[in-house]
């Protein structure tokens, strides 16, 4: 009688593969962040595959979302599924919203702390793409899922630093002559900022589910 009425549970749905397809997109999007910083005639090219990769991890937050809902067990709690994926999810926002501004504003050329913070968020996704397929053994991981969450907390501190490096260097490079320059400078640098941020929640987040089941 047991098998039969677990036979008509539903199954649990492949969060762990959504979680590691999603971090796939945090990667192809930071490189064409990345790339588009570059500047030049290539800018529009590299900010439609930002756009791209948003749309297709819009796509499997759809499918997370749902599969919370329609599955009876999951492997660890709901609300830390919903966030986690959300979470992961604003990462990319955030490199659409970059990608955003600087289609609205033209601009074509980017300063040298702009590329490092891009650098940076390469790194970042690299070391989330690592570290979110280890919550499937988190028991095991634990210890490395540690090193890589302090990892991604210690390039966010880096964020910071090239974040007021280049808001100065550009304030000195604009103040006297060109301040509609340093507006669309700042906002650029706050994007940027903003989405190493999110990789500091993602990291957060994973931390927290980790105590909460060790």
């Amino acid at each position: 009688m047991l098998s039969w009425f677990q036979a008509l549970l539903p199954k649990e749905e492949k969060f762990f593969e959504h979680f590691a397809a999603h971090a796939e997109t945090l990667v192809a999007g930071s490189e064409a962040l990345r790339g588009l910083l570059d500047g030049g005639a290539t800018v529009p090219q590299f900010c439609a595959k930002v756009v791209e990769e948003e749309h297709k991890a819009d796509a499997i937050t759809r499918d997370v979302l749902l599969a919370v809902r329609r599955t009876f067990i999951t492997p660890f709690d709901r609300g830390d599924i919903k966030d986690l994926i959300m979470l992961m999810d604003d990462a990319i926002d955030q490199m659409q919203k970059t990608a955003k501004v600087i289609m609205l504003f033209e601009v074509k050329e980017f300063d040298q702390p702009m590329r490092d913070m891009a650098d940076i968020i390469v790194k970042a996704s690299k070391i989330t793409v690592e570290l979110v397929p280890l919550l499937n053994s988190m028991g095991k991981q634990v210890t490395k899922i540690g090193k890589l969450t302090e990892d991604i907390t210690k390039i966010e501190e880096m964020a910071d630093q090239l974040h007021d490096k280049g808001l100065k260097a550009l304030y000195h490079a604009h103040e006297n002559a060109n301040p509609m320059g340093y507006i669309i400078g700042a906002e650029i640098y706050d994007h940027l900022e903003k989405v190493v941020d999110r990789f500091e929640d993602v990291a957060n987040r994973i931390n927290g589910i980790v105590l909460e089941h060790m």
